[in-house]
């Protein structure tokens, strides 16, 4: 895709690439694997992976400590022309955290038949009691983002 310059720019696909790799992260610290980042501008400026092991914090997400890293980066906490990328559909906690950062669209890999916000369950992110609505992509690198979390935790099954 390129811009009104002509420039690439670049895809959600390459972004959630990158997106992947936090989740790799997590993976490596026995952690469920999902990572996230938020992009500004073509600039990462918050990623994550999933830490609530590692932590022992159950908002420990991948969303969550990507949308602190971006508000940290910014200074602020309205998040409003960031774009964030995870490779899992973001769960209540998470959808609540992305509206009220006024996140304005989310990208996401997998569905999460179980506590997906996103489209699965239901969409926070465009619910018509919220003050503010996300634009929500999903399944983008899907078949890679499920392979992942099945390999996890069928690993984690063979252990026990």
């Amino acid at each position: 895709m390129t811009n009104k310059m002509g420039l690439l720019n670049k895809s959600d696909d390459y972004y959630m690439e990158l997106a992947y790799k936090e989740a790799e992260r997590a993976f490596e610290a026995g952690e469920i694997p999902v990572g996230a980042i938020i992009v500004y501008n073509e600039t990462i400026i918050g990623k994550g992976y999933n830490q609530r092991e590692m932590l022992k914090d159950p908002t420990a997400h991948a969303e969550m400590l990507a949308i602190s890293s971006a508000a940290e980066y910014l200074d602020s906490w309205r998040l409003e022309d960031c774009t964030l990328y995870v490779t899992l559909e973001p769960c209540p906690m998470c959808a609540g955290a992305i509206l009220n950062a006024r996140i304005p669209r989310v990208v996401f890999g997998a569905y999460d038949d179980e506590t997906g916000m996103c489209g699965s369950i239901d969409n926070l992110c465009d619910h018509n009691l919220m003050n503010h609505k996300t634009t929500v992509i999903g399944g983008v690198m899907e078949n890679k983002c499920e392979i992942i979390l099945k390999t996890f935790f069928k690993t984690i099954r063979k252990q026990k």
